[in-house]
């Protein structure tokens, strides 16, 4: 199975000047934990999660005004839709995360998670080896 079968198509995303609180709000809106940052050519520059998020948030006042470019991990680390499911869930094991940004010719066209390959595991769709 190809990722571009499993991804979600949905990639929500941010620009690097949006305020952590905004980017904590779109997070809460779309159930999701992590938001791709792209640049205005849409490359990706960068990812943050919620768990960046929160660790930002507590504090009571940040010392300026704080954007996402300042917080996000600048290495998006990233798959080929047309790379094998398999290769994917490698992937997100050996660098330790839990979502890839899926890209096509450069642009952001998906992502996967681990919680997609485990609805794909569970519903016997694909066997773990």
């Amino acid at each position: 199975m190809k990722v571009k079968e499993a991804m979600n198509p949905e990639v929500i995303t941010i620009s690097p000047d949006t305020e952590p609180i905004k980017a904590f709000e779109k997070m809460y809106k779309h159930g999701i934990r992590r938001l791709f940052v792209l640049d205005d050519e849409g490359k990706p520059v960068g990812v943050v999660s919620y768990t960046d998020l929160v660790g930002v948030l507590g504090y009571k006042k940040p010392e300026k005004r704080m954007k996402v470019e300042d917080i996000m991990v600048k290495d998006v680390i990233t798959i080929s839709a047309k790379d094998d499911i398999e290769d994917a869930a490698n992937l997100m094991l050996r660098a330790d995360v839990s979502g890839l940004l899926v890209v096509e010719d450069e642009k952001a066209v998906g992502v996967i998670t681990k919680t997609d390959i485990c609805r794909l595991v569970a519903a016997g769709i694909l066997v773990p080896i």
